[in-house]
């Protein structure tokens, strides 16, 4: 109820949030493609292109702010008075990369693609990369000038067929999510919108979703795959799907990702969206979730609909895994000398600033093992969405910080 009576009275904040959006950017996404590369000695950022999109679909609230670090951040910079206008915090699959023994022998490239409101003067773009010390490792500052032809103007093609599941009551802010098919044929198109509800139906029975409903607007995006299914190198199967997506990435049989970031955002345009799930036409269990860039799930796995919740809580949410293998400390993933910057998981170095205030709350303490690993990194319950598949919810401190994520739209 309380969650109603904000949302009742959002309207005459929103017109000072409006008047700083329009003061600084046009109603206009500019889309960024970078390729983040190198390996674990040298990493890179190379901007790869610009491209300007009708309509922004993103925050229009608390521009300069972000609910979470991440461990990349992209900073608009307006060249003419020097002031910070936007902030958008990431994590990438390059970054993951860079701590596998691969990185420390070979060199790799990796899309991403990200997408800010378009600035109305030029403005310097800012876009860096962090290890789990929270040092920089890369950095790449480009321009964005309005004055450049060379920045290609999209949108205006035929966009995906798409239908859309459920609708935002809030107009004047949105959070846009986009559900994409990956290995259905047109045939089995029917069986992906039907999926696509589902996912809509998996994420209205937790909380903070639930009570917040209202705010999201879900679109079904149906790109057609010329096969059916995801590549499972493991079985020496390669389909011809919309997205590429396979199996085994990192050489983890489970982990599910679309390697073609570009061709799917391609596949994006003229769809009003932020958010990015994936659902993959496949029974074998897997997926992935990577912060503020996509989930990505089996579709017929029968895990699917907590394991879609779970990987939403990482893009979305910025939470982390829960989860721990007994006897490891994983000091690659979390250094015990450093707090991470997921909500969700402490190395006590400063409890304080996550869940200490509600430690007494039921629900909520302080449990070892976390972070994939057993010794030194901490999470708030003993059991919840994003440690098991048979957790029945997010707790307390999961669900603060989701709805910290949707109240940073308003």
């Amino acid at each position: 109820m309380k969650l109603r009576l904000l949302f009742l009275f959002l309207p005459l904040w929103l017109c000072t949030q409006a008047q700083e959006f329009e003061t600084w950017f046009c109603d206009s996404t500019l889309r960024v493609d970078y390729i983040f590369g190198g390996n674990a000695q040298a990493p890179v950022i190379l901007e790869h292109g610009q491209s300007k999109h009708p309509g922004w679909h993103g925050r229009r609230a608390h521009l300069a702010e972000v609910p979470f670090d991440g461990s990349g951040q992209i900073n608009v910079i307006d060249e003419a008075s020097g002031d910070t206008i936007y902030r958008h915090p990431f994590s990438s699959l390059f970054q993951e990369w860079l701590s596998t023994d691969e990185a420390a022998i070979e060199n790799r490239a990796f899309e991403n693609t990200y997408l800010i409101p378009l600035p109305r003067q030029a403005s310097k773009i800012d876009v860096a990369l962090y290890d789990n010390h929270r040092d920089v490792i890369a950095r790449l500052v480009h321009r964005y000038d309005p004055a450049n032809p060379n920045v290609r103007v999209g949108g205006r093609g035929v966009s995906t067929p798409h239908v859309v599941i459920s609708e935002a009551e809030d107009s004047t802010s949105p959070i846009h999510v986009a559900i994409v098919a990956e290995g259905y044929t047109q045939a089995q198109m029917p069986a992906f919108y039907t999926k696509a509800r589902e996912v809509v139906d998996a994420l209205a029975s937790h909380e903070p979703f639930a009570s917040n409903l209202h705010r999201f607007t879900f679109v079904a995006v149906g790109a057609e795959s010329e096969q059916s299914g995801a590549s499972d190198p493991n079985s020496g199967q390669w389909r011809s799907t919309a997205l590429g997506s396979h199996f085994n990435t990192f050489y983890s049989d489970r982990y599910l990702t679309v390697p073609e970031v570009f061709r799917l955002h391609d596949l994006l345009e003229g769809i009003p969206y932020e958010h990015i799930i994936i659902v993959a036409n496949t029974e074998k269990y897997g997926g992935g979730g990577i912060y503020n860039s996509y989930t990505m799930v089996s579709a017929n796995d029968p895990n699917f609909r907590p394991v879609v919740v779970h990987e939403f809580g990482h893009s979305f949410g910025g939470l982390a895994d829960e989860y721990f293998y007994d006897g490891d400390v994983m000091e690659d993933s979390y250094p015990l000398d450093v707090e991470p910057w997921e909500p969700n998981i402490t190395t006590r170095v400063d409890f304080a600033a996550k869940w200490e205030d509600i430690i007494d709350q039921p629900g909520v303490g302080l449990f070892e093992g976390g972070g994939y690993t057993a010794k030194g990194v901490y999470r708030p319950a003993d059991n919840c969405r994003m440690r098991t598949n048979t957790a029945p919810a997010f707790c307390p401190v999961c669900q603060r910080a989701i709805l910290h994520v949707i109240l940073s739209h308003y």
